[in-house]
Order: structure tokens, then C-alpha cells, then sequence
């Protein structure tokens, strides 16, 4: 069987924790910024984590599952 390929806008998107969790960045931290208040662009830098319904997807996306 050959080998499955990682996703690479997956890989410069997500990143595993030492406990096997799936982090991720916020959305809407790019352009536009003006618009937002300074306390919406502070809550969006912090990083998160996928949602467990989700944690399937991403981890074929990079070659976990």
C-alpha cells in the first residue's frame, strides 16, 4: 500500500499538543481589522482547539488516521 500523503495546508494550519489534542488559530485575525474592537482582535489571537467532531477530519487530513 503506498503511503498517505499529508495535507500541506494542513499541516501549516494545525499543530498536535503533547496530550494528542488538535490546535488551531482563529478565524477573521487577518485584514479588516479596523472595524473590530480591540477586545474582539485580543480573544481572537489566542490559539484553540478543534472540536471533537471535527478531530476525525483534520487528523486524515494529516496522515494521523
Amino acid at each position: 500500500m503506498p503511503k498517505i500523503k499529508t495535507i500541506s495546508g494542513a499541516k501549516k494550519r494545525f499543530a498536535l499538543t503533547g496530550t494528542g489534542k488538535i490546535k488551531r488559530k482563529h478565524a477573521f485575525k487577518s485584514h479588516i481589522l479596523t472595524k473590530k474592537t480591540l477586545k474582539q482582535k485580543r480573544n481572537l489571537t489566542h490559539t484553540g482547539l478543534v472540536h471533537r467532531s471535527d478531530e476525525n477530519n483534520v487528523k486524515v487530513l494529516l496522515g494521523l488516521r
